[in-house]
């Protein structure tokens, strides 16, 4: 399954801060098997991570886009909003899972915003911008995704 990672941080971003959690994620994906084709990061700028979500997907040079961060309930967590725009659906069930699995480790959890989505042959996913969360929440639906995207696919349930 080849993966795009995406970290979303102001902070990033600008310089003033290490990414952390983006590495992560892609380091887990490279343990689980997957091909990490690229990576990003951006600030927290809505029409700029709608356009890098529909740029990758339309391009078909990733399965599966994973993002980290922006899913707080933070004024510039805008990851969802920009995330549901441009999926063509959306697929609950993988925010809801990784929500209750991370609910189990911490309350906080249910403050992840991150929601999940098809557009045209690529799956999107966000994850919370904790490294640690967003492995967690990564490896809560692991298990399901190259599944998930056999079956985008065209592959039989």
């Amino acid at each position: 399954m080849r993966v795009f990672v995406i970290t979303i941080s102001d902070s990033v971003s600008s310089g003033k801060s290490e990414d952390g959690s983006g590495p992560a994620v892609a380091a887990r994906c490279k343990e689980l098997g997957w091909t990490v084709t690229s990576s990003a990061v951006l600030a927290d700028d809505r029409p700029s991570i709608e356009d890098m979500l529909a740029k990758v997907a339309d391009s078909r040079e990733a399965d599966l886009i994973l993002t980290t961060g922006g899913t707080g309930v933070g004024p510039r967590d805008v990851t969802p909003e920009a995330t549901m725009a441009v999926a063509e659906r959306m697929i609950p069930g993988f925010a809801e899972h990784m929500r209750a699995e991370g609910r189990k480790k911490t309350d906080r959890a249910i403050l992840s915003r991150g929601s999940a989505g098809i557009r045209g042959e690529t799956m999107i996913v966000n994850l919370p911008g904790n490294p640690r969360g967003a492995v967690e929440s990564l490896d809560a639906i692991a298990g399901l995704l190259p599944h998930a995207v056999d079956v985008l696919h065209g592959a039989r349930h």
